[in-house]
């Protein structure tokens, strides 16, 4: 038998694990160009059309060069985890899937296709949560002069669902184990 509080922290979890994985296909990080990279793709436009143009388009190249210097600090596009963390984000869609699967498995009170509790549905939204810290803390790609990342609303999502995953597979836990019987109390023979 599965009372409501059980019932709530798997519903929880399910909800968590449907919106993780959604979030890594949405905007994780936005990409803006440094001052250091306007002013270097400028010097590369001038050289080009030093090199390679007429005077007609070295003066083109010159006026769109001095544009760049406004492009600096601007966000330019956003990275989702799917394009920018390929490992990551099929680890995060493991776990969201056995998240899903195990909890609403266990609301529909099936078992024996997959039997995995509450505790185990929080170990999973656990593992989660630390992949998306890690790449909070650790963007992906090399520190470059020309672009800087920034974190953006999709990833405080995952990590908003992450914490629902874990914190409804430790409802769905602590539900449990207050259900246990505690044996006999009379005396033992």
């Amino acid at each position: 038998m599965v009372d409501h509080r059980s019932q709530l922290g798997f519903l929880i979890a399910a909800v968590g694990a449907a919106v993780l994985a959604v979030s890594v296909f949405l905007p994780w990080y936005g990409v803006s160009i440094t001052a250091s990279g306007a002013a270097s793709a400028q010097q590369e436009l001038a050289t080009v059309a030093q090199q390679y143009g007429n005077s007609t388009f070295q003066t083109g190249a010159g006026e769109l060069g001095a544009e760049f210097s406004s492009l600096a600090g601007r966000q330019l596009t956003t990275v989702s985890a799917h394009q920018a963390l390929r490992d990551i984000s099929r680890i995060l869609l493991v776990l969201a899937g056995i998240s899903l699967l195990a909890s609403l498995l266990r609301l529909a009170g099936i078992t024996g296709l997959l039997e995995a509790g509450g505790g185990q549905i929080a170990l999973a939204g656990c593992l989660a949560v630390l992949f998306v810290l890690y790449r909070m803390l650790t963007p992906p790609g090399a520190q470059t002069d020309l672009v800087s990342l920034s974190l953006s609303w999709g990833i405080w999502l995952s990590l908003l669902s992450t914490g629902a995953i874990t914190a409804g597979g430790f409802l769905a836990a602590s539900s449990q184990s207050r259900r246990q019987p505690a044996g006999s109390y009379g005396p033992q023979i």
